[in-house]
């Protein structure tokens, strides 16, 4: 379905194109299997990851609006909140989070950052975080009384702005693909708040890519996101008056992965953290791209009996996260 594309506006704040890194001796555990790493782990040093790419166009429509202020919500250590917390302060723009979670005592890892960033935080318990929204909505009055304009950013950026970010990601991978002379029969993701899955799913079809988009949940269930990316699509289509057949798209999602919970991982995955670390001196971390390594992997192992049959390549989408391993380092285990 390659197409004109009618882009909207974008700050150009990653370091891109990022590179595709053949796993040569982890490939070697597959007899018919090649993994490549696109390595969106290199966005930034601090910005490092999926976030900044959906944030570009975030930020861009929040300053078309004439804002100044930025408000988002996510989890004690998450990604989006540290990367838009980063980029607030390297814009000049105020940041307010509003994160999930008691305040801890000493702060470690995104959170620590977020705090460097001099970005504003409000902590939700568990019991209150439904509330998150009118909460975003109370701060949005707020910065407004005393003569500032606050945007507010969805959790993950994953929304039909942010759709954007994994959409434009999708042509670089056709570049990519290209120069390898390769295209994968999978290109993997780990999604939370499935703008990254749902970004890709557009993306390749705009860009004609063969290869099928596979997500391996680490929240939720394949139900939310077949849900959750059929309504983003759907507001993108209006939004932006793109034409785009949303009934022929392919939402798959891998359960079985989430381990323990949202943000806590089994031993397993642990072990294939320091794996690939030992093995190709790449870091996961244990919230995203750990389980969905370790869930593809796992799949992989399965043969044609596994949810990725026929599998001679596949690209996994390294979504960064290295800061949210140490905060959890108690859990890796050395002889």
């Amino acid at each position: 379905m390659l197409q004109m594309i009618k882009w909207p506006a974008r700050i150009e704040l990653a370091q891109l194109p990022t590179p595709i890194t053949k796993l040569e001796r982890f490939s070697k555990r597959f007899k018919d299997t090649t993994i490549w790493v696109k390595r969106d782990e290199l966005t930034g040093t601090e910005v490092s990851g999926n976030k900044i790419r959906k944030l570009e166009y975030c930020i861009a429509e929040a300053q078309n609006q004439s804002c100044d202020t930025l408000i988002t919500c996510g989890g004690i250590q998450s990604n989006h909140c540290r990367a838009t917390a980063v980029l607030g302060a390297r814009l000049g723009m105020k940041v307010h989070l509003i994160l999930r979670g008691e305040k801890p005592d000493v702060p470690e890892g995104n959170l620590l950052m977020d705090y460097l960033c001099g970005a504003q935080i409000s902590y939700l318990s568990q019991a209150q975080w439904r509330g998150h929204e009118d909460l975003a909505a109370e701060l949005q009055d707020k910065y407004a009384s005393v003569g500032r304009k606050a945007f507010f950013i969805p959790i993950g950026a994953s929304d039909e702005i942010g759709l954007w970010g994994y959409i434009k990601a999708s042509e670089e991978l056709k570049q990519n693909f290209q120069n390898l002379k390769m295209e994968p029969e999978y290109i993997v993701t780990a999604t939370g708040s499935g703008g990254t899955q749902g970004g890709l799913i557009v993306g390749t079809e705009l860009f004609d890519i063969q290869s099928q988009v596979v997500a391996f949940n680490v929240s939720d269930d394949a139900a939310y996101f077949e849900k959750k990316i059929r309504e983003d699509v759907m507001l993108w289509k209006q939004r932006y008056n793109q034409e785009f057949d949303e009934a022929s798209m392919k939402v798959k999602t891998i359960e079985g992965y989430v381990g323990p919970g949202y943000g806590i991982a089994g031993p397993e995955v642990f072990d294939s953290i320091a794996e690939l670390a030992s093995s190709e001196g790449i870091f996961l971390d244990p919230v995203y791209t750990g389980k969905a390594f370790h869930g593809m992997v796992t799949e992989l192992q399965k043969g044609d009996a596994g949810q990725m049959p026929g599998a001679k390549n596949v690209v996994f989408i390294h979504t960064g996260g290295l800061f949210g391993v140490f905060p959890q380092q108690q859990n890796f285990s050395f002889s």
